[in-house]
């Protein structure tokens, strides 16, 4: 009889919620907002995770910490990342994200920020394992939804420990295992590396996310492959380029209708769509961030993804120029329909 071979593009779980694929979207601070993660999960991803919030909720009371934390009508399962050192303000952080409609909980242990490092957050917990337990294990026994953790490979390449700290999270009861192939003492500063991914796939047995450099259907394909990850997880790549998730899907399963999709794909994945569908899309989230923040908020919120959905295109350092002294939806919006309805309307060769 032949084996069969597993999809590389394949539903995945994590607790009891079943997502349409194995494509998920990294939570990124002042990026993965709720248009952002909307727009994502209409382009393919399985799952888009929301910004990372401070587990003090004494810093709650400011507008950006109250946007992070509205899910209000968004698709679920909803995953809202939660950052800190404290074990119980931790649980409390958990709890009341659920209260305020999130259905999973993601602890950040990956961020190499030096403010967020600085204060024993993020990627600074993996030199401290027995906190790590402390934290996951209170977290776990607080809250009755399935928990995840986001790590680096360690605190430096000279004391790698993402195999121990994986052991740590599957004792704790750890749902998923999101893992970037690098370590916080390097930063983006240098090519993300998979081996440390396999090699906690190879001896702990979890639910595992790869994460790092994951920015083409080729390399995806590779990661999947190479690692033996159960998902990947895509960040800065989706910068202005929302429909990687398509490009993706439609490259891992070509021959059939992508699972999250709502086909093969609307372009080649080896190209950048054509000016006129960019419009398309560009106009939605825009319109949905005038929305979500408000005339002022949301014409300063779009400038940065403007510039992503457009730095490819002829003209694109000037129009960014402009488009950043624009002080209204109307006229911003105008100046980037007038901008791309310019541009060629041809598919171009990826970067």
């Amino acid at each position: 009889m032949l084996e069969t071979q597993t999809p590389l593009l394949r539903p995945f779980s994590i607790g009891p919620y079943r997502l349409a694929n194995n494509l998920i979207l990294a939570p990124m601070a002042g990026i993965t907002d709720r248009p952002y993660r909307s727009l994502c999960r209409r382009m393919g991803a399985g799952l888009a995770v929301a910004e990372m919030v401070s587990a003090n909720t004494t810093l709650w009371g400011s507008r950006k910490s109250l946007k992070r934390l509205d899910y209000t009508g968004e698709e679920g399962p909803i995953s809202a990342q939660i950052v800190g050192s404290d074990p119980a303000e931790m649980a409390e952080a958990a709890r009341i994200n659920l209260d305020l409609g999130a259905d999973i909980i993601d602890i950040n242990m990956g961020c190499p920020a030096k403010k967020v490092c600085k204060v024993a957050a993020g990627s600074a917990l993996l030199r401290d394992e027995l906190l790590v337990g402390r934290i996951l294990e209170a977290i776990v026994s607080a809250v009755s939804a399935p928990v995840t953790l986001k790590i680096r490979t360690g605190w430096s390449p000279e004391s790698r420990n993402g195999v121990r700290i994986a052991e740590i999270a599957r004792d704790c009861g750890i749902a998923a295992l999101t893992v970037h192939g690098r370590t916080r003492a390097c930063s983006y500063g240098i090519a993300a590396e998979y081996d440390s991914i396999r090699a906690i796939r190879e001896q702990v047995s979890i639910p595992l996310i790869a994460n790092g450099d994951i920015a083409s259907p080729e390399q995806a394909r590779h990661v999947l492959d190479y690692t033996g990850a159960d998902a990947i997880m895509i960040g800065r790549a989706a910068q202005g380029r929302p429909w990687i998730f398509r490009d993706i899907a439609a490259e891992l399963a070509p021959d059939d209708p992508a699972p999250g999709t709502t086909g093969r794909g609307i372009h080649r994945p080896d190209r950048i769509p054509p000016a006129s569908w960019i419009r398309d899309v560009l106009r939605e989230h825009l319109e949905a961030l005038y929305l979500f923040y408000g005339h002022h908020g949301g014409v300063r919120i779009a400038r940065k993804h403007i510039a992503w959905y457009c730095r490819h295109l002829p003209g694109a350092a000037k129009f960014r120029d402009d488009i950043n002294r624009t002080e209204t939806p109307s006229e911003q919006l105008s100046r980037v329909l007038a901008f791309l309805d310019q541009c060629p309307d041809t598919e171009t060769k990826a970067a």
